[in-house]
């Protein structure tokens, strides 16, 4: 389903979820992105970007918020799968017994809690520097650790467009396998490093809020200067699809 110069899978949590378990037994290395606002905003203003969304196997809409306003504006809406309920079906329901998977990014401090408070065998991990994407030799030694350690399931958890540099790179060299999945902080929340909204908040659009509450700091340009950007995209997009009728 196209929205805002993407195309997006039209899947819930947990189908996308059975698809992509299904595709990590392929040959060949793909991967998965999750947009939300912040990436779409970014991709308008540095369409130089677009390629590497472009080029994943699936993208999946990680905003009710997007969804909400694009669906009161009379747009074409694709479900929401964000990138944590993913991330959390994957570890918990698509894991084979004893199945090692590969994690790049999250603090080492946070991986005992995972694999606890997830049951995972040891994961192959490796947290690269800042600034890696930046760096040919860190960007490569960052993929060369991938392709070391083959798994289904590679979880891109570096941030955007990080994540989706490296997962494009990885793509490129032609000899990795599994999916790669660009999930951002979602292994943080499975983690315990940060709390997830209660459901209630999710569900009423708000989780945006809580995390704004919890880390103010951190994440206010991103809600309160950057994001809203979203709203003059999807307005721009109702009318050109109104006046092309």
């Amino acid at each position: 389903m196209r929205l805002l110069d993407m195309e997006f899978a039209d899947l819930e949590t947990a189908d996308a979820a059975t698809l992509i378990a299904r595709s990590a037994e392929a040959e060949s290395f793909r991967y998965v992105t999750t947009p939300n606002a912040d990436h779409i905003v970014r991709l308008h203003r540095h369409p130089e970007f677009l390629p590497l969304y472009q080029g994943a196997m699936l993208r999946l809409l990680d905003s009710r918020v997007v969804a909400a306003a694009a669906w009161l504006m009379g747009l074409s809406v694709p479900q929401v799968a964000t990138g944590s309920d993913l991330t959390s079906l994957l570890l918990t329901r698509h894991l084979l017994p004893s199945e090692r998977i590969t994690i790049i990014g999250l603090s080492p401090r946070w991986l005992p809690a995972l694999v606890a408070r997830c049951s995972l065998a040891p994961p192959a991990h490796y947290d690269p520097p800042r600034g890696f994407e930046r760096d040919p030799a860190a960007l490569r030694a960052t993929v060369e650790f991938v392709l070391a350690h083959p798994a289904r399931f590679v979880f891109l958890a570096v941030g955007s467009p990080r994540q989706e540099m490296l997962a494009a790179a990885i793509q490129a060299t032609g000899r990795a396998r599994g999916v790669g999945l660009c999930i951002g902080a979602s292994l943080e929340f499975l983690a315990g490093a940060q709390r997830r909204a209660p459901e209630w908040m999710q569900h009423a659009d708000l989780e945006w809020l809580y995390r704004l509450i919890r880390d103010p700091r951190r994440l206010a340009r991103r809600y309160l200067v950057d994001s809203p950007a979203i709203l003059p995209l999807l307005l721009h997009e109702r009318f050109a699809s109104v006046t092309s009728r």
